[in-house]
């Protein structure tokens, strides 16, 4: 019945629901979840979380090769002038609106009797949290981007903090001071661009893009609201925030930051670049190197800082900077087929990255830990959540089979003649992370590596989660997320690909979806069980091999350690780096 509703309606009406949806339950349970009983928020969360996914796959169903729009208060162009605010569906946008949904769906059942007695207060930023990813992903004004960043931005800060202990309050100030200085720089950015423009709609924007030649008021525009974009993906230098708003956040947030909020900061910035910015020389000249060379950097600096880890929440946020740089290299490619990877890899790389932090929050119920080193042989108990995170550590790695696999395979093919420093960062980026997660699964579930004797009790901070819950409730939606991600048929993604990525960049890229060779696929799986099976077993190996490995690691690892100082000036400074870059990247272009 309710399928038939849906279909009967025109696919315009449908457009503003996602957001809508989501917004409306948050008015009604700050108004009444006092009232409501037991599980009503959860069972309320996650029916309207599944509602907004459904209705964004059937938009993006409907929209086929082009784009549905949907005029607010019916403020429809005159003579070409965009005169009110739009959202602007291609189905690109609508299939990553339907995978945020399936996702929120999946946290808050894998959220279920977190809290205890929550009011709904978690419930409501959760929601208001999704409504922002959708309109930020649906919006085709440059202040309306803007607005959804920004309430994504407050949701997020309210919910790393929601535990209101001094780490979750430390992780949350930086990460509020940082985004922050992010959205000054694209307001800063927005501001430039509506001078030389004299609109905020992205097409209006790109016309008068395309007739300004070189200019440096456009370039200003493009470098403010560029940098504001990857301090949300946290792409290398702009990092630094990330691993320390992850550590503290409750595990189901954690599941929506990774999963989802850092990849839209990559695909916020593909849009742009695809449309807004496609008919600025200087722009597009300057994308390939900037791009591929920040995202190479992030893919090599966050595995490597991956391995370095003990703290699993950690651990796992810097992996994800790396595949957030492996994101980065494909939109640098300015190919559809580095593009429709990368958009790929975001919706792959989202369910496995879901997943691995379910099962860290997984441990921290029933273990009490997130110590990789105090959680030595601990996980025996729990032996189907060490099947998952094995399976997920070689997803991760490039094991050839899935979505995320799909993803790997078109970066590949965009990058391997183009960019080649960009194909083998990608690949040592996805040999690091999958390594540490793989050396981890050994440690904590098969008990391998040196006993940690006193080391134990150190160094990472007491955690806790509300231990109470079935373990079934905790698996069952990571098992479904790397269920997804691994039985996608290859078919669907050749099918659909080509129609998005066209009406996502409006026929702007080039090339073809030419997919990269297999071995490059089984090579960072290879490494991977390697780099595992020699930090498990070192102890075992001649000090005549260990000894010229560990002295060539040690001084660069305590330099990036240092880097990472949690202290908000340093990350500041970093900020006003990674904009120099792109500013010195613009001017030699």
């Amino acid at each position: 019945m309710t399928n038939a509703l849906l279909s009967a309606l025109p696919t315009a009406i449908l457009v503003p629901l996602p957001v809508a949806v989501p917004l409306v339950v948050c008015a009604i349970l700050l108004a009444t979840a006092h009232l409501l009983p037991g599980r009503l928020p959860d069972i309320l969360a996650t029916l309207t979380a599944l509602t907004v996914g459904i209705l964004c796959a059937l938009i993006a169903s409907r929209a086929g090769d082009g784009a549905v729009t949907y005029w607010f208060g019916g403020w429809e162009p005159r003579d070409g002038v965009a005169l009110g605010i739009g959202f602007s569906v291609d189905a690109a946008s609508g299939w990553i609106g339907a995978f945020i949904g399936l996702l929120y769906a999946l946290a808050f059942v894998f959220a279920w009797g977190f809290f205890g007695r929550t009011h709904g207060h978690f419930h409501i930023l959760m929601l208001l949290f999704l409504a922002a990813m959708i309109g930020f992903c649906f919006t085709r004004d440059l202040f309306n981007l803007f607005v959804w960043f920004e309430v994504m931005s407050v949701a997020a800060f309210a919910l790393t903090a929601y535990h209101l202990e001094e780490s979750a309050l430390a992780g949350a100030l930086n990460f509020t001071v940082i985004n922050s200085l992010a959205g000054f720089l694209m307001l800063g950015g927005i501001g430039l661009l509506y001078a030389r423009a004299e609109t905020l709609d992205f097409a209006g924007i790109a016309a008068a893009v395309a007739n300004a030649g070189r200019d440096p008021v456009v370039a200003g525009g493009f470098c403010l609201v560029a940098a504001a974009l990857m301090i949300k993906a946290a792409a290398v230098p702009f990092q630094f925030w990330l691993a320390d708003a992850h550590a503290v956040a409750p595990s189901p947030v954690s599941v929506i930051f990774s999963g989802a909020m850092v990849s839209l900061g990559v695909f916020g910035l593909a849009k742009l670049t695809a449309v807004v910015f496609a008919g600025s020389a200087q722009v597009q000249d300057a994308l390939p190197t900037l791009l591929t060379g920040l995202g190479a950097l992030s893919a090599v600096l966050g595995g490597w800082m991956a391995l370095l880890q003990r703290h699993l929440k950690r651990l796992l946020a810097f992996s994800t900077i790396s595949h957030a740089g492996i994101m980065l290299t494909g939109i640098g490619a300015l190919s559809a087929g580095g593009t429709g990877g990368a958009l790929v890899y975001v919706v792959g790389h989202g369910m496995v990255k879901g997943g691995l932090f379910m099962i860290a929050g997984i441990l921290l119920a029933t273990r009490a830990s997130i110590d990789e080193i105090a959680l030595r042989g601990l996980g025996r108990g729990i032996g189907p959540a060490g099947a998952a995170m094995a399976v997920a550590g070689l997803l991760l790695a490039g094991l050839p089979v899935g979505l995320l696999d799909q993803g790997s395979r078109l970066l590949h093919g965009a990058l391997e003649g183009t960019h080649p420093y960009a194909f083998v960062a990608n690949l040592t980026g996805a040999a690091l992370t999958g390594a540490a997660v793989l050396r981890a699964t050994g440690r904590i579930f098969l008990g391998l590596g040196e006993d940690p004797g006193d080391e134990a009790g150190a160094p990472s901070e007491e955690e806790r989660e509300k231990a109470d819950r079935p373990l079934w409730l905790m698996l069952g939606p990571c098992c479904i997320l790397l269920l997804l991600d691994v039985i996608v048929p290859p078919a669907w993604v050749e099918a659909l690909a080509p129609d998005a990525i066209n009406a996502f960049a409006h026929g702007t890229l080039t090339g073809g979806m030419e997919e990269g060779p297999l071995w490059a696929a089984w090579c960072p799986v290879g490494a991977a069980i390697a780099l595992a099976a020699y930090a498990l077993f070192r102890h075992k190996l001649p000090r005549a091999i260990v000894r010229p490995v560990r002295a060539t690691q040690s001084l660069p690892a305590r330099g990036l350690e240092a880097l990472h100082s949690g202290l908000i000036g340093d990350y500041v400074a970093w900020l006003a780096v990674g904009l120099a870059l792109i500013a010195g990247a613009l001017a030699l272009a």
